[in-house]
């Protein structure tokens, strides 16, 4: 599991790994950024919407959405990726600290058109990520979404065939989605596939209890 000292010494260089690897479409980034770009085509439906992006990284998505006119709220674990993003974004509300031990206090007690996670809850094991999942929802605002981009999967089959093609490439200390597994405990969730590794699962407000 890579250390805040990880991620802080990976900001000046995160952008040219992801774009070398979705170059050439392969394991961990492809359709890196169709995920990108299908997150904030939707996210961007709802003019001037209250955004709150969970492992930001450098700001990739955000910084469109905070250019579309979206008001930005953001947590990420890495110190640097903050400041980073926060030059980038100067408007935006951003705080550091590692969200398996939930969300900042200043974050928790607002409403959300959208709530976006892209390539940061792999993270968090299966346990924690459901359990975050359950406490977003609630923060999302009537007719709003959490949209989750990321290594993913439809079924442990897939998964199991892509770690098998990757051989010695495959990160163990990443946990990646299943969205057959995942619906268990999110009926209303959906998934997109965007390639041979990737995916959109989307969770609308109406999952709600």
């Amino acid at each position: 599991m890579l250390s805040e000292k990880d991620f802080d010494d990976w900001a000046g260089t995160y952008d040219e790994s992801v774009e070398c690897t979705e170059a050439a479409d392969a394991y961990p980034f492809a359709g890196y950024d169709r995920v990108m770009n299908a997150i904030f085509e939707r996210v961007t439906t709802v003019a001037g919407a209250r955004v709150l992006d969970l492992g930001f990284g450098t700001a990739t998505l955000t910084k469109r959405l905070y250019d579309a006119g979206c008001e930005v709220y953001g947590q990420d674990f890495s110190a640097r990726m903050v400041e980073v993003a926060q030059e980038k974004m100067p408007g935006a509300l951003l705080v550091q600290r590692d969200f398996s031990s939930g969300l900042a206090p200043e974050l928790a007690s607002r409403t959300y058109d959208a709530i976006v996670a892209t390539y940061s809850l792999h993270h968090l094991d299966d346990k924690g990520r459901r359990g975050l999942i359950g406490s977003l929802i609630p923060l999302l605002s009537e007719g709003g979404c959490l949209y989750i981009g990321d290594v993913a999967f439809e079924t442990r089959r897939e998964l199991e065939q892509c770690r098998a093609a990757v051989g010695d490439a495959w990160d163990p200390d990443e946990i990646y989605f299943v969205y057959d597994e995942l619906r268990n405990f999110f009926p209303a969730a959906t998934f997109e596939r965007m390639s041979s590794c990737s995916g959109i699962i989307s969770i609308p407000s109406e999952s709600r209890c």
